[in-house]
């Protein structure tokens, strides 16, 4: 099957940051942080996303450039068919994870409504937990958002690689990092803003625990979309002249500075305002708009910042839709239009209990966990990994002269990344699945 190509090497960095800087960065990554001891968990966020997560994240680049297919066949074309396996359990995991993601980004689309209309300028935090709690129990706009979010990932999707994903990549993308240094510049001068930036910074080693650290590498995960084989889509489309290695540091290295900015953007206003630093997924919904509410044009602003946040969103969720579109489309044949119509269908479907999680289903609960947290946990922590295992090992011991080839490092360099593909990877993402499971 012919492959459609980036129109540039900048192309491709921003998308693929647009594909891994989305709400894995901006919503998730400030509450994670504050529910595991803030710089600690920071530190070794940072450690093993460098480490770990751009080893994997250059392995999925690599198999997909090489093998200029979806996860399932590219396993199956560079190794054998018993490796579709791994690009199975991606499959399942990105539905999964697509899944639970239109809910958020549908409350990014519900906000950004609330934010044209007014409804979100207050400075009374107590009023915007309850605006939240609402609108999240709501079983009606709930499951609208849902949709219309859903939808909105089929448009872009069908729009094609350059004219969608990327052309949205080079515009979104450096306008949400603008508009985020403009937050962080306020935040920083708000009353009390020091003790969220030391809440943020600063290390309390006494926090780390195991689960800290499968929360740590389930995010380190989810922030660069690894373990799914997001990336080996986005690498298939990636021209023989690109330098794999420059571009993975530079997709790691916006994703995890988007990650820190998000905090330097939340963590001020949490502690000035007197909100709560472990109010879980609602936390940027209910932070920012007070920051809004004290600037200039502030109504203006929250419009453009939930617009941008939900176009980072939308980026993120093509990708993961790429990534099961791309299944049926090389296995079976079906064409683009229909296997991107039936999978948000299910999707829309897989994620109505999710939406309801936090309304008519919110007593419902397994292990402790409601189902929106449930698929969150399933997907972080036990299948991303699984899915970083089982590209660590391909990578390393079955197709290690392909990924070479592919890679172009120094010797030394070559080796060490080796190194973390058969041993260091697969071992201690295995120690943390044990102890989680």
């Amino acid at each position: 099957m012919s492959r459609t190509q980036w129109g540039s090497r900048l192309g491709f960095i921003l998308a693929s940051a647009g594909a891994t800087v989305g709400l894995g960065s901006i919503w998730k990554f400030p509450y994670v942080t504050a529910m595991n001891g803030g710089g600690a968990f920071l530190l070794i966020y940072l450690l093993l996303t460098f480490t770990l997560g751009i080893a994997l994240l250059l392995a999925e680049i690599a198999i997909g450039r090489a093998a200029a297919c979806g996860a399932v066949s590219a396993f199956a074309q560079l190794g054998s068919r018993r490796w579709k396996l791994v690009g199975y359990a991606g499959v399942l995991c990105g539905f999964l994870v697509f899944s639970f993601y239109s809910v958020v980004g549908g409350w990014t689309l519900g906000y950004l409504l609330r934010a044209v209309d007014g409804r979100v300028m207050s400075n009374d935090p107590a009023a915007l937990a309850r605006l939240f709690g609402d609108y999240v129990s709501d079983p009606f706009e709930s499951l609208l958002t849902h949709a219309l979010f859903t939808g909105l990932t089929l448009l872009v999707v069908m729009c094609g690689v350059q004219k969608g994903i990327e052309r949205a990549g080079k515009v979104l993308m450096p306008l949400l990092f603008l508009l985020m240094l403009g937050l962080i510049a306020r935040s920083l001068t708000l009353p009390g803003a020091e003790a969220g930036v030391a809440a943020l910074l600063t290390p309390d080693f006494s926090k780390v625990t195991p689960g800290m650290l499968v929360e740590a590498l389930g995010l380190a995960f989810f922030s660069l979309s690894v373990g799914a084989g997001c990336m080996i889509a986005y690498g298939s489309y990636l021209g023989r002249d690109a330098k794999l290695a420059g571009a993975a540091l530079w997709v790691t290295g916006l994703t995890t500075l988007t990650s820190v900015l998000a905090g330097l953007m939340i963590f001020p206003a949490i502690y000035a305002f007197g909100l709560d630093p472990q109010a879980g997924p609602g936390l940027t919904y209910m932070t920012m708009p007070v920051v809004f509410n004290h600037l200039p044009f502030g109504q203006g602003l929250a419009t453009a910042f939930f617009l941008l946040l939900l176009m980072a969103a939308l980026t993120s969720s093509v990708s993961l839709l790429e990534l099961v579109a791309v299944f049926p489309i090389d296995e079976w044949g079906v064409g683009r239009r229909k296997a991107t119509l039936l999978i948000c269908l299910l999707v829309f479907c897989a994620g109505v209990p999710a939406a309801l999680s936090f309304g008519p289903l919110a007593d419902w609960k397994l292990f402790g966990r409601n189902v929106f947290e449930l698929m969150d946990y399933t997907a972080s922590n036990i299948l991303l990994p699984l899915g970083g295992i089982g590209t660590a090992c391909f990578a390393g011991w079955v197709i290690w002269p392909t990924m070479r080839a592919e890679l172009q490092l120094p010797r030394a360099l070559a080796s060490g990344v080796r190194f973390i593909y058969c041993w260091a990877a697969p071992v201690l993402i295995g120690l943390v699945l044990v102890y989680n499971i």
